[in-house]
C-alpha cells in the first residue's frame, strides 16, 4: 500500500510524534513530505534514526510497499543494508512476498519527484496564479524566482522535449490533437467492433461552468476531518477554478484499480502542481460514501466533488456519455487488459462497487473564465493522460502568466 494519509506514512515508529513539527514547518501532506532532504531534516533537528526512517518510508511508499515499513524500521537496518539482503532473508525476516521482493530491490521502480539541494514546502511559498479578471495577486520577483527553481523538481523539464511535446506525437504512442488528446484505440475482433470516436474540439467554458457539483471532501492536510461533517450545498463548477487554475480528474469508478492507480500517480506529483499554482480536484459521477472513504486520502488527497448530473462526463464526449461494456470494452480489448495488468502491478486493492461503464478523463482549466486548456479522453478503459504532457500544459499556462506578470513588474519599476 501507499496511502496519502500522513498518519499512515509516518507509522508507529520513531516518526510518529513528529507530525505537529512537520505541519508547523509546512510539510503537511505526504507528497510534500516526501520532498524533504537532508538539509531540511537537519533544520528540523531530526535524529539520525529518524532521517533513516524517512528515507526508508519514502522508498517504500514509491513502490507501494508500506505494509512492510513498521517491521523494517523496527529492525533498525538502514535502507542500504536492507537492499543488500537476500531474497530469502527479506522473505523470512519481514514476510515479504516474492513479487514484492522484486519490486523492493528494483531501485528504478516506482515514481518519485527528484529532490533539489533545498526545497521550500509549497505550503510556505507565495506562488503566482491567474485570477478571474486577469489581474495578478501581489507578489515579488523573489516569488517568481522561487517558482522557477521549484519547477526543476520535475524530471520532464527537458527543454527540447518541452518545446516539441505540444506539436508532435510522443514516443509512448498517444495522439495529441491540439488541446484534445487520447490514446489510440484500435478495432477489435478484426474490425467488427470499431473504437469509439472522440471529439475534435475542447469543451467550451460555458458548457461546464454551470455544472452543479457538491464537495464530498476537503483537500487533505494532516489532522483534517476525513469527510465534510455537514453536507455541502451544491455549487457551480466554475467556483472551483474562479481564483485558481485546476486539474480536474474525472474518475470512472473510485473502486477501480486502474482509476486508483491513475489518481495516485497524479497526486504523487502534487508539489509540482503546487509550484505551478494549480489545484487538483477529482470528480465522481455517483456518491457511495463507503467508496469515498476508501478512496480519500488513501489514493487521492485532493478535493473530491460529485457531479450527479454527469455534466463533466458528457462534456468529455461532446455532450454524450462515453460508455462501453465489460465484454466489448475489456474482455475483447487487449489494450484495456494491458492497462489493467499495469495497474494490478501497483498492488492496490480494488472492488467492483458502482457504475464502471462510464468513461472518464481529464480537464486542465485556466482560472476565471480562461476556459479549458487541455482535455484528455479515456477512450479505452484505464487510459491515463500522460503525466509529462499534463505538467507541460500546466507549465505553459503558468509561463505565459509569469511572463505577463514580469512585464507588469517592469512597467511599475519604470
Amino acid at each position: 500500500m501507499a496511502s496519502f494519509a500522513i498518519e499512515e506514512f509516518v507509522g508507529d515508529g520513531v516518526l510518529s510524534g513528529l507530525i505537529p513539527k512537520f505541519v508547523a514547518a509546512g510539510w503537511d501532506d505526504v507528497p510534500t513530505l516526501k520532498m524533504i532532504n537532508m538539509e531540511d531534516m537537519e533544520l528540523l533537528k531530526l535524529t539520525q534514526q529518524q532521517q533513516e526512517a524517512m528515507e526508508l518510508r519514502t522508498y517504500l511508499h514509491d513502490r507501494s510497499l508500506m505494509q512492510y515499513a513498521d517491521r523494517m524500521e523496527a529492525s533498525k537496518a538502514t535502507l542500504t543494508e536492507l537492499l543488500s539482503m537476500t531474497t530469502v532473508s527479506l522473505s523470512s525476516q519481514f514476510g515479504m512476498k516474492k513479487g514484492h521482493v522484486s519490486r523492493f530491490v528494483n531501485r528504478e521502480n516506482g515514481y518519485s519527484n527528484p529532490k533539489p539541494s533545498s526545497c521550500v514546502p509549497p505550503a510556505m511559498e507565495n506562488n503566482v496564479s491567474e485570477t478571474s479578471n486577469g489581474s495578478e495577486h501581489n507578489s515579488s520577483k523573489g516569488s517568481l524566482h522561487s517558482l522557477k527553481s521549484h519547477l526543476k523538481l520535475n524530471p520532464n523539464y527537458d527543454p527540447p522535449t518541452a518545446k516539441a511535446v505540444l506539436d508532435l506525437k510522443l514516443n509512448d504512442g498517444h495522439v495529441f490533437k491540439g488541446i484534445v488528446a487520447s490514446k489510440p484505440a484500435y478495432p477489435r475482433l478484426c474490425g467488427w467492433i470499431q473504437p469509439p470516436p472522440i471529439v475534435n474540439d475542447v469543451a467550451s467554458h460555458s458548457s461546464i461552468a454551470n455544472i452543479s457539483v457538491q464537495k464530498l471532501t476537503p483537500e487533505y492536510k494532516a489532522g483534517v476531518q476525513r469527510l465534510l461533517e455537514n453536507k455541502a450545498p451544491p455549487m457551480k463548477a466554475s467556483d472551483l477554478w474562479s481564483n485558481k487554475a485546476t486539474v480536474l480528474l474525472c474518475i470512472r469508478r473510485p473502486g477501480c484499480i486502474m482509476c486508483r492507480a491513475e489518481a495516485h500517480q497524479l497526486y504523487s506529483r502534487k508539489p509540482i502542481f503546487d509550484a505551478l499554482g494549480f489545484q487538483l480536484v477529482a470528480v465522481l459521477h455517483e456518491q457511495i460514501e463507503s467508496e469515498v472513504i476508501e478512496f480519500w486520502p488513501r489514493y487521492w488527497g485532493g478535493l473530491v466533488v460529485v457531479d450527479q448530473t454527469m455534466g463533466f462526463f458528457k462534456a468529455l464526449g461532446g455532450g454524450q456519455l462515453l460508455k462501453d461494456k465489460f465484454l466489448t470494452g475489456f474482455i475483447l480489448n487487449s489494450h484495456a487488459r494491458a492497462n489493467y495488468k499495469a495497474a494490478k502491478a501497483t498492488g492496490f486493492d480494488q472492488n467492483f462497487k458502482g457504475e464502471g461503464g462510464i468513461k472518464g478523463g481529464m480537464f486542465i482549466i485556466r482560472s476565471g473564465r480562461g476556459g479549458v486548456a487541455y482535455q484528455f479522453i479515456e477512450r479505452t478503459f484505464g487510459d491515463w493522460a500522460p503525466i509529462g504532457e499534463v505538467v507541460e500544459i500546466c507549465t505553459r499556462i503558468q509561463v505565459r502568466f509569469s511572463d505577463r506578470f514580469s512585464e507588469k513588474l517592469l512597467e511599475e519599476v519604470h
